[in-house]
């Protein structure tokens, strides 16, 4: 009477499905759909899921990372630090300058930085300074790689034959190709086996009738007859129901929301800023050196249309910030001592942080105390992984006032980590080119000190040509590095997946 009482209560996609696992006992959707004769794979996993919910099938998943090849024809390209060597040893007998590698003409510039990264990375060569000038020696190391294909390129011919699985790459192999920009391409499988539990292996053995179901009674079935033929979906009142959620934002826009509350309660005012900027604004105005690597293409995004900034209105600030880099003009600083070039300053590139906002706050109106805060966009280009987006949201606060200090700057931190319900940070020295003393925040993530941002001093170089003599404390996080300890993510690439049964379950903070 029990068992017949749950038959009974069971759909007729629910029998189906029981049906073909009594004769299959384990199997995935797919087999199911073909033994059950149904139409779409969505019937057998609403049935399963139904059927679970009941205790009598047993669904286990197995999630693993699939990996590829954004273009199968790079696995037939040579690496570009396997050319470089290459190019090292047979033109300059194994040992050249930065300067008679751009003079060969052979390589783009991009290229060649990132070629010097892996050989210094792979250990295939020796860097060092010669009068000024960088020299790299292949070392024995290098000179072997040039023989040899290394596992990477290995494992790129495998892709290139077809997607394999994390558990059939080495690991070293497949971290290596995922460093190198828009190369892989990385994607989640999810295996299902569903089978029937004792309760389900005793329920199917009874043997049903299966017969077309309706839930609904019409005049035109009644009319019609069809209502004897059919059976009429019973309902439990008991029988589990799915949970109905309501439209709600994005959990980032609630967490901006909440940041920009906090700053606002400690006295900060909020200002923003525009996606394009020239590289003066962006870079030379910070007092970053026109030679620095972040300038380099592959970590700026520069602008072909418009390829240049109009500089006419700053004209004034313009050759102050030239005598700055040049020699330190007023500010008790040497410069950088070369020689400045306004062609490199109008280049237009897409902001890569949002000091240039506060920046362009002091330039506006230098007239102190005033503490300033903005939250926006920044374009980065860089390889994506489990901490860096291209793309992201940075916090960027700077503080300015008679008696403003180190221990200042700490202190505000610490409150505003505090009130982001991060209680503890790490706080440790660092090096940025236009803050001294600079600092980076830490906290203990995952087993291991993540960096959530950088903070510290506007260098004299950077206010004085602005007219500001106070200290200015700075600082600038990045916001979905403060979401994954907050949300308890191990990749920040999960906040931007539009995963719908994340996004409805998270709370609204």
């Amino acid at each position: 009477m029990i068992n017949q009482e749950v038959v009974d209560q069971l759909s007729y996609l629910e029998k189906k499905v029981l049906l073909a696992l009594r004769d299959l006992r384990s199997a995935d959707p797919g087999e199911i759909l073909a033994r059950a004769e149904l139409n779409q794979l969505v019937e057998v996993m609403n049935a399963t899921s139904w059927l679970q919910a009941k205790g009598l099938v047993v669904v286990r998943e197995r999630v693993t990372k699939r990996y590829s090849l954004k273009d199968p024809d790079d696995a037939r390209k040579t690496l570009p630090e396997k050319a470089v060597a290459r190019a090292i040893l047979t033109e300059f007998d194994g040992k050249a300058t930065m300067t008679q590698l751009k003079r060969a003409g052979t390589f783009k510039q991009s290229e060649l930085q990132i070629a010097l990264g892996w050989i210094r990375k792979k250990g295939w060569g020796e860097f060092s300074k010669d009068g000024g000038e960088t020299v790299i020696t292949l070392t024995q190391k290098g000179h072997d790689a040039l023989e040899i294909e290394g596992e990477d390129e290995l494992l790129m011919k495998r892709l290139a034959e077809g997607d394999l699985d994390e558990n059939e790459v080495d690991g070293m192999a497949i971290d290596q190709l995922r460093q190198r920009k828009d190369f892989l391409s990385e994607r989640l499988v999810t295996e299902r086996d569903i089978s029937l539990t004792d309760r389900g292996t005793e329920i199917a053995a009874t043997g049903f009738d299966i017969k077309d179901e309706i839930g609904q009674l019409t005049p035109e079935t009644i009319s019609s007859g069809t209502w004897r033929e059919v059976d009429i979906r019973r309902y439990d009142v008991r029988a589990f129901a799915p949970t109905i959620y309501g439209g709600r934002a994005h959990p980032i826009t609630l967490l901006i929301e909440k940041i920009r509350n906090v700053f606002l309660t400690m006295g900060f005012t909020e200002i923003t800023g525009d996606y394009l900027e020239s590289a003066f604004w962006n870079m030379d105005v910070l007092f970053t050196a026109q030679d620095h690597p972040a300038r380099e293409l592959h970590d700026t995004f520069y602008l072909s249309d418009p390829a240049k900034s109009d500089l006419t209105g700053d004209l004034e600030l313009v050759e102050i910030v030239k005598q700055v880099h040049e020699n330190g003009w007023k500010t008790g600083s040497l410069g950088w001592r070369y020689d400045w070039s306004l062609e490199e300053a109008q280049k237009t590139l897409l902001r890569t942080h949002t000091t240039v906002n506060t920046i362009r706050r002091i330039a506006e109106d230098p007239e102190v105390p005033f503490k300033v805060f903005s939250i926006g966009r920044v374009f980065r280009n860089e390889a994506m992984d489990s901490t860096h987006l291209p793309e992201f949201v940075q916090i960027e606060g700077i503080i300015c006032e008679e008696g403003a200090n180190f221990d200042m700057l700490c202190t505000v931190l610490k409150e505003f980590y505090l009130r982001m319900g991060i209680p503890k940070i790490r706080i440790r020295p660092s090096y940025y080119p236009y803050t001294e003393p600079s600092l980076d925040v830490e906290i203990f993530f995952n087993g291991q000190w993540m960096e959530l941002g950088g903070a510290g001093i506007f260098r004299p170089e950077v206010t004085e040509p602005l007219g500001v003599h106070e200290p200015v404390l700075a600082w600038g996080f990045g916001l979905e590095r403060l979401a994954m300890p907050v949300w308890g993510l191990k990749d920040i690439r999960d906040i931007y997946i539009s995963d719908i049964d994340w996004l409805k379950k998270m709370p609204q903070i």
